[in-house]
């Protein structure tokens, strides 16, 4: 039997579910933000790094080819020396860009997977309880 009390408890019970609802949409939305936020981070540190290693691989082939010269003109002491520079600086540009590539890897596809999961298990809950 509905009557004037129950209908306005049915009405707040209804507003307090809409706001409870909105502010959980809003969380949501901040959830998705940051995680988006997180990963372009992610991806611009591992381009930076990627440029770095590709401006000391340039570096090192410039290197390389003093080293080979070095070699044609015999003079072993500065053939060696050349020599190791060229290599110390193509192992830099290895580690470099292994760091770029599993920041790229982590940060990729920049999308708010957990945001995303939230919404649906949100989705379900309410469906779950509203039928």
């Amino acid at each position: 039997m509905h009557t004037p009390e129950t209908d306005r408890s049915m009405g707040a019970s209804a507003k307090r579910v809409a706001e409870h609802a909105s502010a959980l949409a809003r969380l949501e939305i901040e959830l998705a933000q940051l995680e988006l936020k997180h990963k372009a981070n992610s991806l611009g540190v591992g381009m930076g790094l990627l440029v770095g290693a590709g401006l000391i691989a340039l570096y090192a082939l410039g290197f390389g080819f003093a080293t080979a010269a070095a070699a044609l003109a015999l003079v072993v002491d500065t053939w060696l020396a050349l020599l190791i520079v060229f290599l110390v600086l193509v192992l830099i540009a290895a580690v470099l860009a292994l760091l770029g590539r599993a920041r790229i890897e982590k940060g990729s596809p920049p999308m708010p997977e957990q945001a995303i999961e939230e919404a649906r298990v949100t989705q379900e809950v309410l469906k779950a309880n509203g039928g």
